[in-house]
């Protein structure tokens, strides 16, 4: 019970501490690319979308390379610990978060963010109002962004290495029971991924529709 504990804690703690940090990277770069006009803005959303389809694996095996002992990073010792987890993690969602902030910002009128100017509003007033307005498609973002990095395996496995009461998180200890034909225990544990996805998942949904309706 207390390894089942342990194991759902990690899985929360990296997965929302890697949520939160690709939120605070995600929105303002999604919001400076909806607000802005430049000649390579289209490629610039072309590596952005294909960014949101990132194979998980990939960004796994790219942080792998950075912290590796041989690797840019080594020395920091970060390979095998959460914090690698968090890393790889932030790389798989912080492009879900960013393209759906900027998709969400830009479908706002145009004319919205001209009358908060003309009112008087500073840069950061006008930001934020447009926030308030593009605030349903960014809860989306972050909803998206969340699942992405709580049902993550591959990359998790890669740069955490399911070391049992360090860096085994739900997603791997599912993967090593079922490699060691424990389906019980596998499904046991899948039923509270889903539990916990639908959870946090059901939060975020309330506070989307209780917004909508305000």
């Amino acid at each position: 019970m207390d390894d089942l504990v342990q194991i759902t804690l990690l899985s929360l703690g990296v997965s929302g501490l890697a949520t939160a940090i690709s939120l605070l990277i995600g929105l303002p770069l999604g919001t400076w690319l909806a607000l802005s006009t430049f000649r390579s803005r289209g490629l610039v959303l072309s590596v952005v979308n294909t960014g949101m389809a990132l194979p998980p694996v990939v960004a796994g095996l790219a942080v792998a390379f950075l912290l590796w002992r041989s690797g840019p990073l080594g020395d920091l010792g970060l390979i095998y610990t959460p914090s690698a987890i968090v890393l790889a993690e932030v790389v798989i969602a912080t492009p879900v978060i960013l393209g759906l902030a900027a998709a969400g910002i830009g479908q706002l009128d145009p004319r919205l963010q001209l009358q908060l100017q003309g009112l008087g509003a500073s840069r950061w007033q006008t930001i934020w109002w447009l926030w308030r307005e593009a605030r349903l498609s960014l809860l989306a973002a972050l909803m998206a962004g969340f699942g992405s990095v709580i049902s993550e395996v591959g990359a998790a496995m890669m740069v955490g290495g399911n070391i049992s009461g360090q860096t085994r998180v739900l997603t791997t200890a599912i993967v090593l029971d079922v490699g060691r034909g424990e389906f019980g225990s596998a499904v046991a544990l899948a039923g509270i991924l889903l539990a916990l996805a639908f959870l946090i998942n059901g939060v975020l949904t309330w506070a989307q529709l209780r917004k909508r309706q305000h």
